[in-house]
Parts: structure tokens; C-alpha cells; sequence
């Protein structure tokens, strides 16, 4: 397993990574996977609008984008989250910056695991599954 965290913007205060990469795994592997190789990369919001608009054919702003590339139910792939996008939904939903972090990143490691947003249905099951790993982070971070 090795889980890589690379931050290609400017930011205000980076997550201790030995615990992040901590509980990135115990997601995956509560979430019935086994953790390969993951890269997340923190990054700007005009990068990742390039990335959408260029692999997912979408001309809009956006907190997260997961590329998965699992086989055998291991965990491999690429979530870049975009740090601009990060710290306005931190002043939106008035939760610190570093708690918005957490939670983009929770949501492309869902997304890595197989979970979708895209009905409503699904989207409150994701939901779900976020608030369970964010009460549960306390406790590793």
C-alpha cells in the first residue's frame, strides 16, 4: 500500500499526512477494499477545472475529481481536490478549512471505493457514509 498526498497549491496549513494516510486506509479497508496505490493531489481551482473540462468533457468548477483504477478490490487511483474550491466551501458551510479538507478527500476515497453521488438516493447514502468517517476520524486524527 502506499497512499501519496502531493500539494501542488499554496496552502494555509497542511494535515499531519502519517495520520491522514492512516485513516485513508482504515476507510478503505473498513469499506471492504484493500488500499494500493492512491495519489491525492492538492491543487488549484483553475487545474482542476482543466482536468474536468479535459478527461470528463465539463466546463465548471468543482471541489473533487476521482480517477479509480482498481482491480481485485484494491484501491488504486487519483483524487485531486482543488484547494481554492476547498476554502470557499469552508467559509460557505463556516467549518475550518482543514475539517472542508478532510471532507473532500473522504469523498474522493468514497468515490474510489465504488460509491456514486449522482441521484439523490445514492447521494444520501455517500452522505451517510462521510458523517460516519468524520465522527470516526476523531479518534485518529
Amino acid at each position: 500500500m502506499k497512499i501519496y498526498i502531493e500539494y501542488l497549491a499554496n496552502t494555509d496549513k497542511k494535515i499531519a499526512l502519517k495520520l491522514l494516510k492512516k485513516w485513508i486506509e482504515h476507510i478503505i479497508r473498513s469499506e471492504n477494499w484493500n488500499p494500493g496505490k492512491l495519489l491525492v493531489i492538492i491543487t488549484t481551482d483553475y487545474h482542476l477545472k482543466e482536468i474536468n473540462n479535459c478527461y470528463l468533457k465539463h466546463n465548471y468548477f468543482t471541489d473533487v475529481i476521482t480517477f479509480a483504477d482498481n482491480r481485485k478490490n484494491i484501491a488504486n487511483g487519483e483524487i485531486y481536490i482543488s484547494y481554492d474550491r476547498v476554502k470557499m466551501n469552508a467559509e460557505k458551510y463556516k467549518v475550518t478549512i482543514q475539517e472542508e479538507l478532510l471532507r473532500v478527500i473522504l469523498h474522493g476515497v468514497l468515490h474510489m471505493v465504488g460509491y456514486e453521488d449522482n441521484t439523490d438516493v445514492v447521494r444520501i447514502m455517500m452522505r451517510k457514509r462521510e458523517e460516519h468517517y468524520l465522527k470516526m476520524r476523531k479518534k485518529l486524527i
